[in-house]
């Protein structure tokens, strides 16, 4: 019975308080924004943020976050790390030796991605991300400095993806 309401899409925030109540108490989540990101002709994936207020002022205010990044296309996990290494030296809020050793624990916690598969990364109180695969925790990244640079690939005023931003952080 559980599963079947994991994998319903119709309530999205139901199945969010689900699976991460096994994990720990989780508030009802509101819905930030939401938008696409495209790669010049191709539509990678569609993302969308998530605060207990629907709302996002920074990090320490509004978490717990949560981001739920939706595939339309399928990479590898190398890919997807090679692509967040480019994007934290993009922003340079991070110094190499931090993105080496976050790259080395990502290889451990996420994994190939095909077309439809729903990647999420919940962002703790103290700076901590706790990821899933398909509503599947597949790890935890405990360094505080972690949570902010990987959420500031989307959120940071200066992200490659400027109008993914504004669609995220549009209030609804």
């Amino acid at each position: 019975m559980r599963r079947w309401l994991l994998s319903s899409r119709w309530l999205l925030s139901l199945s969010f308080v689900l699976v991460f109540s096994s994990a720990q108490a989780m508030p009802e989540l509101q819905k930030v924004g939401e938008g696409s990101f495209r790669y010049l002709l191709w539509n990678l994936y569609e993302a969308r943020l998530f605060s207990e207020q629907g709302e996002f002022n920074d990090y320490q205010q509004s978490t717990p976050l949560l981001l739920e990044l939706t595939y339309q296309r399928s990479i590898t996990k190398q890919q997807f790390i090679d692509a967040t290494i480019d994007q934290w030296q993009h922003l340079g809020h991070s110094s190499e030796d931090e993105q080496q050793q976050w790259a080395e624990q990502l290889q451990d916690i996420w994994q190939d991605v095909n077309k439809g598969d729903r990647l999420a990364a919940l962002l703790q109180p103290d700076m901590s991300v706790e990821f899933f695969m398909n509503d599947e925790p597949t790890g935890r990244i405990e360094d505080s400095a972690f949570g902010p640079a990987f959420f500031d690939i989307w959120l940071h005023p200066d992200t490659s993806a400027p109008r993914l931003r504004r669609q995220l952080l549009a209030a609804r």
